[in-house]
């Protein structure tokens, strides 16, 4: 299989993976918050942090980098939607929360960029 198709098949995953908790958020809710995106986003860092110290610690080999980091993470990651959301919040007037949204999934993705690292160390 090439390169660009394992890239497909992590991307034909990881996309639902991503739009599902949004959808579900919305519906339950009821918020101005985008919790959907926030979720996904947070997942994603904690998946990075996995894949890099497991990168790092030992090789997994480029293929599989190649299925999840690429792939997977790369649309389940969602930089383009949370910019979407905070210039809707931003716009809206909703001043607190276009501040804090994006403060809130730095702090976020940082730390559990982190906690996936020390799950990589713990578990290889």
């Amino acid at each position: 299989m090439t390169d660009w198709l394992l890239v497909l098949a992590g991307a034909l995953v990881g996309a639902p993976v991503r739009h599902l908790p949004g959808v579900d958020a919305k519906f339950r809710l009821h918020t101005a918050f985008p919790w959907g995106t926030f979720a996904a986003d947070a997942g994603a860092a904690l998946l990075l942090g996995f894949l890099s110290e497991a990168a790092t610690d030992g090789d997994p080999g480029h293929r599989l980098q190649l299925l999840l980091a690429a792939g997977f993470h790369g649309a389940l990651s969602t930089w383009s939607t949370f910019s979407y959301e905070l210039l809707t919040c931003a716009s809206a007037r909703r001043v607190a929360l276009a501040a804090g949204y994006p403060a809130l999934t730095a702090g976020a993705g940082v730390g559990l960029s982190f906690a996936g690292a020390a799950v990589a160390r713990a578990a290889l």
